[in-house]
């Protein structure tokens, strides 16, 4: 069942975007082929119908059924179920979805019903990934032609390395959608030395010089900072951490990203800043706002016992352990006029509105003016998560995302294809924005034995 004409393995990656010379730049594909879509595709970009220039995409009538069942509900997933849907009804009204549907750029979408005649009998019909490749492989059985006479090649895009393998195992040609991948995050981040000057972007950077550290803005300004800034007693550990303060309370910066692996401090130094600017005497914020994807994304928290603050506990029990390294003394609060008890100073936190835990899944729709938001383990969002993130953001608000670009949880996403890899992507030339990457690990000596040996 071997496909002649079998496209290369770089075949979609001409479709991702990088920086290049100040633009984002697309390249073009080899030869024309056929594109099986999968569901998952979708669900990560519902715009990835667009983003395959000249080639023929084809959707599965059972990737169709399996929208229609995300479709339903709150949260990003059923929002990016509901657009693929709009997108491929508003297609279909331009002319047949079966015999194909013109996509702009040379290329057709169509709706498949056919699944292969002569696809091995173990691949239980039932299970809806193998109905995506049975149809894939009834495709390529039709050998469908260009206008040259020449069989067009048949790949199956899908973000589930599952799918890709039991695909190549049937002697189909696989790929991951690579339309938003990106490695630029891995050529920025760091503190640049004398001899690295600009390094050819205009967002915010940070350049030592003996003792001193600057920060540089656009092409031409260069700023000294203060030396050994501390926050609510969190006293920077390095260098690193030295620029991270300064990004993180500079109201100009509207935009901070921080990555690094466990135990650099990326949490611990947004939420000081986040305190400590909503708390002084002239608070800059009205609030601190503080948001974890639940993983994955877009998951509904209602099945979960108790009130919201119960149902996001285990989620955000990180995020307590980090307040009470910078708030580490209880109060005694009185609750009522009988009643006292003593509990946590973060909680008064809390209780006094200074801080808010928030659910991602339900931030659709918000507008969160003057507030300090931060957004935990970003790594684990799409990147049609960190537009609505960001999209929700009033006026007087900074928002700051952490992650380990190193450390995904969610199933269809990895290093290149996150949220936060996105972000950085798009923003590194905005001179609102400041990426920094931590490198040196904090939290304890054995905590970066482990990290370094294990």
């Amino acid at each position: 069942m071997n496909q002649t004409g079998c496209l290369e393995s770089s075949i979609l990656k001409g479709t991702s975007r990088e920086l290049m010379n100040g633009g984002m730049s697309r390249g073009r594909h080899g030869v024309r082929s056929i594109l099986v879509l999968d569901t998952n595709v979708l669900i990560h970009d519902p715009n990835s119908l667009f983003s395959f220039n000249e080639h023929d995409v084809i959707i599965p009538f059972v990737v169709l059924e399996e929208l229609d069942r995300h479709k339903k509900g709150h949260g990003e997933i059923a929002s990016s179920a509901r657009a693929a849907l709009r997108a491929i009804d508003k297609l279909g009204e331009q002319g047949s979805l079966i015999s194909g549907v013109q996509l702009g750029k040379g290329g057709l979408l169509s709706v498949s019903t056919e699944l292969c005649k002569t696809a091995l009998e173990f691949m239980e019909d039932f299970i809806e990934d193998n109905k995506i490749i049975k149809t894939a492989l009834g495709v390529m059985e039709k050998h469908r032609t260009d206008e040259r006479g020449d069989i067009l090649p048949v790949t199956l895009v899908s973000k589930d390395t599952t799918v890709r393998i039991k695909a190549k195992a049937c002697g189909l040609h696989a790929e991951d959608y690579n339309n938003d991948k990106t490695t630029l995050f891995q050529k920025y981040g760091r503190v640049l030395e004398s001899s690295d000057y600009t390094n050819g972007i205009h967002s915010i950077r940070y350049l030592r010089s003996g003792e001193d550290i600057y920060r540089l803005r656009g092409s031409a300004i260069h700023t000294k900072i203060k030396h050994n800034k501390s926050l609510e007693g969190i006293a920077p550990k390095n260098v690193e951490q030295r620029c991270a303060i300064d990004a993180l309370i500079n109201p100009d910066i509207e935009i901070v990203t921080l990555t690094g692996a466990a135990g650099t401090g990326k949490t611990l130094l947004a939420l000081a800043a986040g305190i400590h600017q909503t708390t002084k005497k002239s608070p800059l914020y009205g609030q601190v706002v503080v948001a974890r994807p639940v993983v994955p994304m877009g998951n509904d928290i209602g099945y979960l016992p108790g009130d919201v603050n119960e149902k996001l506990a285990p989620w955000m029990q990180p995020i307590f352990d980090s307040l009470e390294v910078i708030i580490n003394t209880p109060k005694e609060y009185v609750k009522d006029e009988t009643t006292a008890s003593q509990y946590k100073s973060f909680q008064y936190l809390m209780d006094s509105g200074v801080l808010q835990i928030e659910a991602l899944t339900y931030i659709r729709g918000r507008s969160l003016p003057q507030r300090y938001f931060i957004v935990d383990e970003a790594q684990n969002l799409r990147p049609v998560d960190v537009k609505t993130i960001i999209t929700r953001c009033g006026e007087g608000t900074k928002i700051v995302f952490a992650g380990d670009l190193n450390q995904i949880d969610t199933p269809y996403l990895d290093a290149k294809s996150n949220g936060l890899a996105y972000l950085i992507s798009r923003f590194i030339n905005e001179e609102n924005f400041c990426y920094l990457n931590l490198s040196c690990s904090v939290r304890s000596r054995l905590a970066e034995q482990g990290a370094r040996l294990l």
